[in-house]
């Protein structure tokens, strides 16, 4: 399994989802992230994180609610949204960090 330290050094963009399996808006972003993801292809990667999990690593990077959106390149995070995101917004923050 690939260390999270390792995967956000990437200089490919990554969007790290902190979700929880209990949560209703995490559930309604599902759709969104797929169509996201059909739409931004290679050019982005989506991980996603269960917060009940991994609880050392949500703290780490303060997650309060879920979901959680965080936007990694080379290692830094460029852009962090918490809620339910709307396809088109989505694309458009990704779109602005593309290799």
């Amino acid at each position: 399994m690939e260390k999270f330290e390792d995967l956000i050094q990437s200089p490919t963009p990554v969007l790290v989802d902190f979700y929880a399996e209990w949560c209703g808006p995490c559930k309604a972003m599902k759709p969104i992230l797929e169509e996201v993801k059909a739409a931004v292809g290679d050019k982005v990667r989506i991980v996603k994180i269960d917060v009940d999990e991994r609880p050392a690593l949500a703290g780490d990077y303060q997650i309060q609610a879920v979901p959680t959106f965080i936007l990694f390149k080379n290692g830094e995070p460029v852009w962090r949204h918490s809620g339910v995101i709307q396809t088109n917004i989505l694309k458009g923050v990704l779109a602005q960090h593309y290799v």
